[in-house]
């Protein structure tokens, strides 16, 4: 996940102090929190795509900025992108400016719509790995968290094959955290319930 971890057992999940306002507020509201809205995933998929080789609290900070420089990744528009749109959005010194991570971004844009015009929604496509269903893996300490898993991987697998950029094993099950697909909150943790998605 590249966070890192508090001693405070006081705390929910260590990995968010209460002194980093903007960590904590991320694992109050959203972490974990299952996300069903298609544009919604792709966003946050490309923004944990951003993240490789960097901290999430990197992208956190940035992620406003990148939001409205990537369109909202609102993939229709986003496939537009031109060569020239590209340079654009590499002179913004608020997002991650790195020409490989820019570009895959509108490559993916397009794969996603690749999948929509086949008639698959591709918040079912992503859901389809976990059985379109929340897992729940009761971490009693959130050091024991697994890097990836084999959900994970195959949906990187799947990706992939569609022709996504990013999208490795480590980065799909960090998304997979966020988005809820897995609840990873440490079972004393207040958010661990709250996070639970209710049966289908």
């Amino acid at each position: 996940m590249g966070m890192s971890l508090s001693k405070d057992k006081d705390l929910p999940c260590r990995w968010a102090p209460a002194e980093d306002a903007l960590y904590r507020a991320y694992h109050d509201s959203e972490w974990g929190v299952p996300v069903r809205d298609p544009v919604a995933l792709f966003a946050k998929l490309q923004l944990d795509g951003m993240q490789a080789g960097l901290s999430w609290i990197t992208i956190l900070r940035k992620r406003e900025a990148i939001l409205k420089e990537f369109d909202q990744f609102e993939p229709e528009r986003l496939a537009r992108w031109t060569p020239k749109r590209v340079e654009k959005a590499l002179t913004n010194p608020g997002i991650i400016r790195s020409r490989l991570k820019t570009e895959a971004a509108v490559t993916n844009a397009k794969q996603y719509l690749a999948i929509e015009k086949e008639g698959e929604r591709f918040s079912d496509f992503l859901w389809s790995f976990t059985g379109h269903k929340q897992i729940v893996t009761k971490l009693a300490d959130i050091s024991d968290v697994r890097p990836t898993s084999p959900e994970a991987e195959a949906m990187a697998k799947a990706l992939k094959k569609r022709g996504f950029k990013f999208c490795g094993p480590v980065i799909v099950y960090a998304f997979m955290q966020a988005v809820g697909m897995v609840n990873d909150h440490e079972t004393r943790c207040p958010r661990f319930k709250a996070c639970q998605e209710k049966k289908r």
